[in-house]
């Protein structure tokens, strides 16, 4: 279900992430239908174009009146034909234009082709606007160049001459100061509609970040919880079933019994928490584990596990629920892989900038492994708070396991349990 109306949130919020909708009936229509509206564009300019290109000057030669008489309406249509691909190929239409303004200049009456300001428009939209800057600017300065020396030769009439020039600057730069106005503008949106989409899939991104890390989290957790009350609940319930002693097996029953209850409340306030889904889900549960509980569970258990605890300083609750998950872990892998130990220390050290947490059993010995799940989601756990594990033998065939995580944080702080000793 969740993930069905991930899906649908996602082409929603696909479809909202498009330029605005243009206003009126018109820009709509334009909007929705460019190849129409480009036919129709090339219609009209061919209409014009062609009505400027009848008129032949008199006093071209006749030789040549009949060649531009020719030339002229297969020019015009070739180049008002180059509009029909003014989106993809918008520099094209451009030389097509101007080409087409050098035609009138040399054999025909100047009257101008709506096709340089169609042509600077489109350049201007669907090109750049340095790119329609520039080009302007070569094809004015050509179409100068070439009346120029025409004028001065006296081969054209001043006065037609200076007409192209300014058909060709005027008009031009009417085309391309409103496409650079549409351009910009619509490259803006584009440019905002692009940033939105990237943001959309960055926040996606992080959500499944966010999710894996805390699937993670969860299973940490509840390796700990059922790792930990289940060796505690087989110790417990052997050790009824061995004693002849009813009212020795009755309290480890009975132990067992609450470890049991204890386990389960966590799991349910843990599923509970999954089940809801406006509740925020922490890191860290707000209730720290105490080290002192741990211990006095594998006590129970009959296992001979002491705790020390020296030092006086103030963590946040993410390193105490940190402190108690490792003394919990460590302790359960203590209980689990080391049952002929003779002892289990547990030693907590509360210094100014470090808490340093030791766990030594003497019941194990061989190599140093990482690859338990439990192993690894201590050290995963260490890391979080910018804290460090290791676990290993020593020299005197004793396996050690020890934490240092950092005492100070930037979150409210949580005093920790008062110094003690269980023997």
């Amino acid at each position: 279900m969740s993930r069905t109306r991930s899906r649908s949130d996602s082409i929603r919020e696909d479809e909202e992430l498009r330029l605005p909708r243009a206003p009126g009936v018109l820009r709509r229509f334009w909007a929705r239908h460019p190849v129409v509206v480009d036919v129709l564009i090339t219609a009209i300019c061919l209409l014009l174009s062609l009505g400027a290109a009848a008129r032949i000057d008199p006093q071209v030669p006749e030789p040549w009146a009949l060649v531009f008489a020719v030339l002229a309406p297969v020019t015009v249509t070739v180049a008002c034909a180059t509009l029909l691909w003014r989106r993809r190929a918008p520099l094209v239409g451009f030389i097509a234009a101007f080409s087409l303004e050098l035609l009138f200049l040399l054999g025909m009456a100047p009257g101008g082709s709506p096709l340089v300001i169609v042509s600077c428009y489109a350049l201007a939209v669907y090109g750049s606007s340095r790119t329609a800057w520039i080009a302007l600017g070569v094809g004015a300065g050509v179409v100068s160049a070439v009346a120029l020396p025409l004028m001065l030769t006296e081969v054209i009439p001043v006065q037609d001459g200076v007409n192209s020039i300014l058909n060709c600057v005027v008009l031009g730069l009417i085309g391309t100061l409103i496409g650079v106005n549409v351009g910009e503008r619509k490259r803006y949106l584009t440019a905002i509609i692009d940033r939105s989409r990237q943001l959309l899939v960055e926040r996606d991104q992080q959500a499944q970040l966010a999710a894996a890390a805390e699937r993670a989290r969860i299973a940490r957790e509840m390796h700990d919880i059922v790792s930990h009350s289940l060796t505690v609940i087989v110790a417990l319930s052997e050790g009824a079933v061995a004693t002849p002693d009813r009212d020795q097996a009755r309290a480890a029953s009975t132990s067992a019994a609450e470890t049991a209850r204890g386990a389960l409340a966590e799991m349910r306030s843990m599923l509970g928490v999954l089940r809801d889904p406006d509740s925020p889900l922490p890191l860290a549960p707000m209730e720290p584990t105490p080290p002192r509980d741990t211990v006095s569970a594998a006590q129970r258990a009959g296992y001979p596990v002491s705790f020390t605890v020296s030092g006086d300083a103030e963590v946040s609750p993410a390193v105490a629920h940190a402190v108690g998950r490792i003394v919990q872990e460590g302790v359960t892998n203590a209980m689990r892989h080391a049952p002929a130990a003779t002892t289990i220390a547990v030693r907590l050290a509360y210094e100014t900038d470090t808490v340093t947490i030791e766990i030594v059993n003497d019941g194990v010995t061989g190599t140093a492994d990482t690859g338990g799940f439990g192993i690894q989601g201590l050290i995963e756990r260490a890391a979080h708070v910018n804290g460090r594990v290791r676990s290993e033998p020593d020299d005197g065939g004793r396996w050690v396991l020890r934490a240092e995580l950092p005492a100070t944080a930037a979150s409210p702080s949580t005093p920790h349990p008062p110094m003690e000793e269980l023997p």
